[in-house]
């Protein structure tokens, strides 16, 4: 039998679901100080892109820059920064991260540099709304 997917309990507690692609789910991180998506592919025992097939990975790179375009379009953010890190939760996902020259840690990674911050729902959800409007998500 095939193990079915599962999204790591870390991930699901930092995170609120905006959908599916495809291949991957679509989270928003819980930290206002910076507007952050997650992309996880939905196939189990996954820790390196270079784990999925060839063609799943072409697939992830569409949708990284799907989300990538998504997150930029609404968020009008300086910068973009994408990485796949996995050194806490080693289930394969991708951050893509909205920054700005003024975000509390401009320059810098945003890991450890300031406690997250947790949305106002009201903006959280229209932030969430804006991103499914201009992602190409499964019905």
């Amino acid at each position: 039998m095939t193990p079915l997917f599962s999204l790591h309990p870390q991930l699901a507690a930092d995170t609120t679901p905006v959908g599916d692609l495809p291949l991957s789910r679509v989270l928003l991180a819980n930290d206002a100080n910076y507007p952050w998506l997650i992309l996880v592919p939905k196939r189990p025992g996954l820790t390196e892109i270079f784990d999925l097939p060839e063609a799943e990975q072409e697939r992830l790179l569409g949708e990284i820059r799907h989300a990538a375009s998504a997150l930029k379009s609404v968020t009008r953010c300086d910068k973009l920064n994408i990485a796949a890190i996995g050194n806490v939760v080693s289930q394969l996902h991708i951050h893509v991260v909205a920054r700005r020259r003024n975000d509390p840690a401009w320059p810098k990674p945003v890991w450890g540099a300031v406690p997250a911050t947790a949305y106002a729902p009201d903006i959280r959800d229209r932030l969430i709304a804006d991103l499914r409007n201009v992602l190409p998500l499964s019905p």
